[in-house]
C-alpha cells in the first residue's frame, strides 16, 4: 500500500492557524533583510532615528527568532502525523517522505537561486531527510533527546561567548558592522541588474545561507523533533483537555522568553547576550506563543475572527514563496528599487499589508480549490500522479 495525501477532513484547523500566525511573524522578521543590509550592520547602534530604534526594539524582542521556531515545530508536528498515519495503515513511509523532502529541496534551491537568499526550505528539506529516521524515536524519548541536542551545543556557544566577553567586552564586538558588505548590498540590490543581483545573492547564500543550513542539525533539527514529540503526545488535538498545563507553560515561557529577548536592550548587546537572546529566548518565547494561541483557539469568537488565518496556513508553501516574490519586487532594482530607502515602520507596515492581501487571496482560492498551487505541485511531485484540486465539501476540523 502507498501513503496518500492528507484530506481536508483529516486536517486540524488549529495547526493551520498556528502556521498562519507563524508566517506573519516570519515575514515581519524577514522584512528587515528584504529592505536593508541588515545582515551586516549592528542594529543596536546603527539606527539614528528614535522611531526606527523603537520599531527595531519591538521586532527584536517580540518577533525576531521567535516565529521560525514555531514553523519548524509545526513542520515536525505534521511530519509525525504522516508517519503515524502510515504506521496505522501499514503503508510505506520512508520512500514517500524522501520524495517529499526531495521536492522541497528543489523548491528551496529555486527559491534561493532566483528569488531570495534567506530561504529556509532547503534547510527544512535536509533536516526532513534526517527526520525519516528520527521520527521513529519513541514518544517518551523524543522531547528529552531534542532538548539535549539543542541545549548542549547552544549552551557551549553561550559559555564561550560569555567568558570571551568577560576577558574583553570590546574586542568581541569589533567588526560587527561590515561597511564593505553594506556597500556591496546596496550596489547589487538597489542598483544592480538581475544578473548582478543573482551573483551577489548566490555568494551570500554560499557564505551565510548554506553554512546556516549545515548547522541546522543543532538548531532546526531539534526544533522539528520537539514538534514531532508534541505530535506524539497529541498536544494540539488535546489542547482543551490539557489547558491547565498549557496555561502554566505559556505563562512561564512568555515571561522567561521576553526577559531573555530583552537582555541586549536592558544590559547591552554583548555577544553572549545576543546568543542568549536568539538561541534560548527565541524558542522559549515561541513555545509561549504556541500555548497562548492554543488557549485562545478554545474561544469560539477567536476561532471565528481568525479562521481566515488558517487558510493561509493551509497554503503555507505558496504564502512563503509569494512573500519573497512580492518583497523582492518592491525592494530590488529590477522591481521598484526601494532597497535601503524605507524606514523600519514602513517595512513592518508593508509586511502586514501584504499578509492581509494574502489572507484574502487564500480565502478566495480555497473556496474553489483544495490546496494552494505550490502545494499541488509538491504533492504531485511526491505521489507521482495528478491529484484533484477542486474544493470538496468536507471542511477542516474545528
Amino acid at each position: 500500500m502507498k501513503l496518500t495525501p492528507t484530506t481536508l477532513g483529516n486536517r486540524i484547523e488549529a495547526l493551520d492557524m498556528l502556521r498562519g500566525f507563524a508566517l506573519l511573524g516570519i515575514f515581519i522578521a524577514n522584512m528587515l533583510v528584504f529592505h536593508s543590509p541588515y545582515l551586516y550592520m549592528d542594529p543596536y547602534s546603527w539606527f539614528s532615528a528614535s522611531s526606527d530604534m523603537a520599531v527595531f526594539k519591538w521586532v527584536d524582542i517580540f518577533v525576531e527568532a521567535s516565529f521560525y521556531p514555531i514553523f519548524a515545530m509545526l513542520f515536525g508536528y505534521g511530519l509525525n502525523m504522516q508517519y503515524e498515519k502510515s504506521m496505522a495503515n501499514k503503508m510505506s513511509f520512508a520512500p514517500v517522505m524522501a520524495r517529499r523532502m526531495g521536492v522541497l529541496l528543489v523548491f528551496g534551491l529555486l527559491h534561493v537561486l532566483f528569488i531570495w537568499m534567506g530561504d529556509i526550505l532547503f534547510t527544512y528539506a535536509l533536516m526532513g531527510f534526517m527526520m525519516i529516521a528520527c521520527v521513529r524515536i519513541p514518544k517518551k524519548w523524543m522531547l528529552p533527546i531534542a532538548a539535549f541536542v539543542y541545549i548542549v551545543p547552544s549552551g557551549i556557544i553561550y559559555g564561550i561567548t560569555y567568558f570571551l566577553n568577560k576577558l574583553d567586552s570590546n574586542a568581541i564586538m569589533e567588526g560587527y558592522a561590515d561597511i564593505h558588505q553594506i556597500e556591496r548590498s546596496l550596489e547589487a540590490y538597489a542598483y544592480g541588474s538581475y544578473g548582478e543581483i543573482f551573483s551577489f545573492r548566490f555568494t551570500e547564500w554560499l557564505t551565510l545561507g548554506l553554512t546556516s543550513s549545515l548547522l541546522g542539525i543543532f538548531v532546526v533539527l531539534p526544533l522539528i523533533m520537539i514538534g514531532a514529540g508534541l505530535s506524539k503526545w497529541k498536544v494540539i488535538e488535546r489542547a482543551a483537555e490539557l489547558k491547565v498545563g498549557i496555561a502554566v507553560v505559556t505563562v512561564v515561557s512568555l515571561a522567561a522568553g521576553i526577559w531573555m529577548k530583552a537582555i541586549p536592550h536592558t544590559s547591552g548587546p554583548s555577544m553572549d547576550a545576543l546568543v542568549l537572546q536568539e538561541q534560548f529566548g527565541g524558542p522559549v518565547l515561541a513555545i509561549g506563543y504556541i500555548g497562548l494561541l492554543l488557549l485562545l483557539y478554545q474561544l469560539p469568537f477567536f476561532r471565528a475572527i481568525f479562521r481566515p488565518i488558517s487558510k493561509v496556513g493551509r497554503m503555507s508553501l505558496t504564502t512563503y514563496i509569494t512573500q519573497s516574490i512580492v518583497a523582492t519586487l518592491i525592494f530590488y532594482a529590477y522591481g521598484f528599487g526601494m532597497y535601503g530607502k524605507v524606514d523600519l515602520a514602513t517595512g513592518v507596515g508593508i509586511a502586514v499589508g501584504v499578509f492581509i492581501i494574502q489572507v484574502l487571496i487564500a480565502e478566495l482560492w480555497l473556496s474553489k480549490f483544495r490546496m494552494g498551487p505550490l502545494e499541488w505541485l509538491w504533492r504531485k511531485g511526491t505521489y507521482g500522479k495528478n491529484l484533484p484540486n477542486k474544493e470538496e465539501k468536507d471542511r477542516p476540523l474545528s
